[in-house]
């Protein structure tokens, strides 16, 4: 089986240094030892520009060389994206432009020739036909999304295939695989023969597996991790490949029009047409201003002459302000973060007093949206309205999986976690059985509903779609025997 790994790293352009420094010694300089002991192993990396240049102001320079020398032996394959992480499907065209114009001018300084991206990474892989056609536009040939973009449903990617843009002429789409990038991410396989295993019968099939994650994830996120990766990149049953190369391999193709999405988004999500509520959720009071003061800036800043001494630096800072994660860490549905909404209030308000012939009511504006967004975030911290929006959130998980579960699914989801538990105990991977065990003894009783991550949930990333549905239908049919084909009575 072919295998395209997909890494993407990024950091915000107010990271403190301190956690840059860890991120940097647990994961990146991790990773690339790894590449660098794996000649034969590729991946596709997307860096925004953003830390490009803060791995250069914080001395990291050997990561930027190692990265180059890396792509000079044709191991990584760099990816275009917007340099300061915006949410493309929500920001102006010409922002979005601007950003992936500064991105490559910028990867481009600190790695040379070695930086031609044919692809681009569209920042959570955000989708939508506005971003399509502008990265087209741009001379790129692909973009990688999550594969919910193929139709809003999971796990119906066929990956034997690649993928062209209704409307745009050789311009193609890679999907990702969730199910296998979210079970590396989440350490639910720890070694090359559990990810085989999780992989199953497709590793056989004349297909390819395109994995994307966070970068971070590996010995920041989760400590060891690296180790897995390490496995992979030298383990003969994958033959590794970058994206660019799926489609010199697999000549079959499909065009589609994906739909708008996210890697977050859910089935449930795109049928109710809310792919992007954790970064504009309409009932956000936040999240409106937030979007107000952004486009408020904007604006203003649009309208600067170029000629002004200080349009540099204001230009500059707006770059900068339009990062995704101060929407992000608003959402409260779970993501909030008090520093991160202040800090991008505080970037926009900032822009606004850079401008030193700024007309008091413009600044005004600002400094009430300013104010608007931080008593808000605090207010609802202080009265306890983010830990209701939470659980509100969470409701249906406060009844017990044995309670809600369908007919068949009970008994199904119990032995797919036994069997995975036998399996981890036989591959000598403790920590793993025990999880398994908990996950049995928690649904038995109906302590599920305190589970931050819920085991069901657990157990869908761990064994694929079809494995399930063929228990689930097992199980299901013995139960229609025990009722006589009666159907089921409902309390």
């Amino acid at each position: 089986m072919y295998w395209a790994n997909f890494l993407h790293i990024y950091q915000p352009p107010n990271q403190m240094p301190d956690i840059l420094e860890r991120i940097v010694n647990e994961s990146y300089r991790k990773l690339i030892a790894g590449l660098l002991a794996n000649p034969g192993a590729k991946i596709t990396l997307n860096i925004n520009a953003g830390l490009t240049e803060q791995l250069d102001e914080h001395g990291y320079t050997d990561v930027i060389t190692n990265l180059k020398k890396l792509a000079e032996r044709g191991q990584i394959e760099f990816t275009e994206s917007a340099k300061y992480h915006p949410f493309m499907p929500l920001t102006p065209w010409e922002e979005d432009g601007r950003q992936i114009k500064l991105n490559r001018e910028t990867n481009q300084f600190y790695f040379g020739k070695s930086y031609k991206p044919k692809g681009f990474f569209p920042p959570e892989m955000a989708y939508s036909r506005k971003v399509a056609d502008l990265v087209a536009s741009q001379g790129y040939k692909w973009l990688v999304v999550d594969e919910i973009a193929y139709n809003g449903k999971a796990e119906t990617v066929d990956y034997g295939k690649v993928y062209t843009v209704k409307g745009l002429a050789d311009f193609k789409v890679f999907f990702r695989d969730r199910r296998i990038s979210n079970l590396i991410m989440g350490a639910v396989v720890r070694s090359g023969k559990t990810l085989l295993e999780a992989v199953g019968e497709e590793k056989e099939k004349n297909r390819y597996l395109l994995t994307a994650m966070d970068g971070e994830t590996f010995g920041h996120h989760r400590p060891g991790l690296d180790k897995l990766f390490f496995e992979i990149l030298s383990s003969p049953k994958f033959k590794k490949i970058t994206v660019s190369e799926i489609a010199e391999k697999f000549s079959d193709e499909e065009i589609v029009d994906p739909v708008d999405s996210t890697w977050a988004s859910s089935e449930e999500d795109i049928r109710r047409g809310a792919q992007f509520l954790s970064w504009n959720d309409p009932e956000n009071a936040i999240h409106g201003w937030q979007w107000e003061f952004t486009s408020l800036v904007l604006k203003i800043v649009e309208k600067l002459d170029p000629k002004k001494p200080y349009y540099k630096t204001v230009r500059d800072k707006m770059d900068r302000a339009l990062h995704s994660c101060q929407y992000w860490w608003a959402s409260a549905k779970p993501w909030w973060s008090l520093e991160m909404i202040e800090g991008g209030a505080w970037r926009l308000i900032d822009v606004l007093r850079s401008i030193p012939d700024l007309n008091e009511e413009d600044l005004k504006k600002g400094d009430d949206l300013y104010q608007r967004i931080v008593l808000k975030a605090f207010e609802w911290q202080r009265t306890g309205y983010i830990r209701k929006l939470a659980e509100s959130q969470r409701q249906w998980i406060k009844i017990p999986f044995k309670e809600r579960a369908k007919p068949g699914e009970l008994p199904a989801f119990l032995r797919a976690m036994k069997q995975e538990m036998e399996k981890a105990a036989k591959n000598k991977e403790f920590e793993k059985s025990i999880l398994w065990r908990d996950a049995i003894n928690k649904i038995n009783e109906g302590t599920d509903i305190y589970d931050a991550v819920h085991v069901v949930d657990q157990l869908r990333a761990a064994v694929s779609h079809q494995e399930l549905e063929r228990l689930v239908k097992k199980y299901k049919q013995s139960y229609k025997k025990m009722r006589g084909g009666q159907p089921e009575q409902r309390g």
